[in-house]
């Protein structure tokens, strides 16, 4: 699969790594919005991979240009909130499949990743790392088993992240939890840690997920790629593509 990737900040750069790293994808670009110190990301990262991997500037070329001279299948955004208005109605109308892991959208920005849904498919994930998504998944399960349980939410990173979990806040949504009530931890160079405490009158549960390593981005960007292949237009999140393998394990077992 050829993927073009829109950021090249920390989480890009680690994305960067794993997609140059895999044999069974390329990346073909990096775009970014500053003018480029080297010519590829692979000279950048020092890994020694076939995979094109250029680096290019908005102030060099247009989206437009990018998309019809070097086309990808699909797009893998770890930009800023307002990245997607930069290259989504070019990416949709040539079909290019969007995953966009931004933390924190907007309302606007969330109807216009609806709007493009109707011309391809688009995935959004605030977390885009299986684990938390595994997590997340999990507690849903637990909430609805037990839903009068007392809940808790923590999150930790590292120092220099502003505001709340984007990941949190959608932890504390799919269990109906306020999201002011999230606990947040911020301290030296954390990469992520989320728990979810289901506090019961005699025992208590505790799921946790820790980013060990930003790298973990990159490998849950390239299962949602993969997932993807062949879906029919339309807007994706980590539940569509995880609960057909709890089904199909499900099922297995009954048989």
């Amino acid at each position: 699969m050829k993927i073009g990737l829109i950021g090249f900040g920390k989480a890009g750069k680690a994305v960067a790594n794993v997609i140059l790293r895999s044999d069974q994808h390329s990346l073909e670009w990096v775009l970014r919005n500053s003018a480029a110190n080297t010519s590829t990301a692979k000279d950048f990262l020092e890994v020694d991979s076939p995979d094109p991997a250029e680096i290019v500037s908005l102030a060099h070329q247009t989206v437009r240009q990018l998309l019809n001279e070097r086309p990808v299948d699909a797009i893998i955004d770890f930009s800023g909130a307002e990245g997607i208005y930069q290259y989504g109605k070019e990416a949709a109308v040539r079909k290019i499949t969007i995953i966009s892991a931004i933390s924190h959208y907007g309302e606007a920005e969330k109807k216009f990743l609806e709007e493009l849904s109707l011309e391809t498919a688009v995935f959004w994930s605030p977390n885009i790392t299986l684990g938390v998504n595994y997590l997340l998944f999990a507690a849903s399960l637990l909430k609805n088993i037990a839903p009068d349980v007392d809940i808790e939410i923590s999150e930790e990173h590292f120092k220099a992240k502003a505001g709340v979990s984007g990941t949190a806040v959608k932890i504390a949504e799919s269990l109906d939890v306020e999201a002011d009530s999230i606990n947040s931890v911020r301290a030296g160079g954390i990469v992520g840690r989320h728990e979810v405490i289901f506090g019961f009158p005699y025992q208590t549960v505790r799921l946790v997920h820790e980013s060990i390593s930003r790298e973990a981005f990159g490998s849950g960007a390239l299962f949602v790629a993969e997932n993807l292949v062949n879906k029919p237009t339309g807007f994706y999140n980590f539940e569509d593509l995880l609960r057909p393998y709890f089904f199909s394990t499900s099922k297995e077992e009954s048989s």
